[in-house]
């Protein structure tokens, strides 16, 4: 069995110990759907963006046309009966994500709260990562919501893109996430968000379907290893690979239209008990419907 690395925060080896001992060896070249980037061992957040940039020979790209997190829903590989049914204002919200301003509600489930609370604690304020608001919010609170396109210089190929979502009041970033495409090793094509940790990171792949009414549905309730599901990765003391299934942990998302108007529900569940609730509503911001 492998160690993690020592010279890190107790509360940061602890779980890698775990994600090490409860999970597998895996070798990237063989898993291309599942490795994404790992974080150092200080925060997450715009500076990490820019350092991870310059060590992968990435160049950070400002003036795109079009930031996307996903840059072209066909790729999502739908049925052409999916297709036709998707609401076109959800397929223009994820091919062109940076021209939209959102705002967020938060609703904690009693039973997990103190664990949220917890998390923030031990980890999530100290990275600046996966920093979830522990207080409910019923009153919409705004997102600053930024996408980072990572381009290959050689290429001039997006390689990585970044949404970086921070409360607009306080600054605090929520997620620092990686967003694309990935195929299982069945061959479904999901969508794919990779949240840098230390030495490691937490994966969401989540499974596309479309809803009756063209709403797209996001969900990660995977059985098994090479399902979509929450996996966390991480590099031991002898920079070996690591991965852990979650089964018990799963999210499901609902991005839907009404009258040209955009929102979503994500719900996040452990063990099939609800923890928490995040309510969007999402708009064109004003600088962007000005210009069009």
């Amino acid at each position: 069995m492998g160690f993690a690395y020592p010279m890190q925060k107790l509360q940061d080896w602890i779980t890698q110990q775990w994600v090490i001992w409860r999970g597998r060896r895996i070798e990237p070249e063989s898993y291309s759907w599942l490795i994404g980037p790992f974080g150092n061992l200080d925060a997450i957040g715009e500076d990490f963006i820019h350092r991870f940039a310059e060590k992968e020979n990435l160049v950070i790209e400002n003036n795109a046309a079009i930031k996307g997190i996903i840059p072209s829903m066909a790729k999502l590989h739908l049925s052409p009966e999916d297709m036709s049914r998707l609401s076109q204002d959800v397929i223009r919200f994820y091919e062109n994500t940076a021209s939209y301003d959102l705002n967020f509600s938060v609703q904690w489930s009693p039973l997990f709260k103190f664990f949220g609370s917890l998390l923030n604690i031990l980890f999530s304020r100290r990275i600046n990562q996966l920093n979830i608001p522990t207080k409910s919010i019923k009153d919409a609170e705004s997102i600053k919501s930024e996408i980072i396109n990572l381009v290959d210089p050689q290429t001039n190929q997006v390689k990585y893109t970044f949404w970086l979502r921070a409360i607009q009041s306080s600054g605090q970033v929520v997620y620092s996430g990686v967003y694309g495409l990935c195929n299982l090793p069945s061959g479904k094509t999901c969508v794919k968000a990779v949240f840098p940790l230390p030495n490691g990171n937490a994966t969401v792949i989540m499974n596309p379907a479309v809803g009756p009414n063209g709403e797209l549905i996001l969900d990660s309730s995977g059985n098994t290893f090479g399902d979509a599901g929450f996996y966390f990765l991480l590099k031991d003391s002898r920079q070996k690979y690591h991965a852990q299934f979650v089964r018990s942990f799963r999210d499901r998302l609902i991005i839907s239209s009404r009258n040209g108007l955009i929102s979503a529900e994500q719900i996040l569940t452990l063990w099939n008990q609800k923890v928490l609730q995040f309510n969007y509503a999402i708009k064109r911001n004003t600088a962007c419907c000005a210009s069009s």
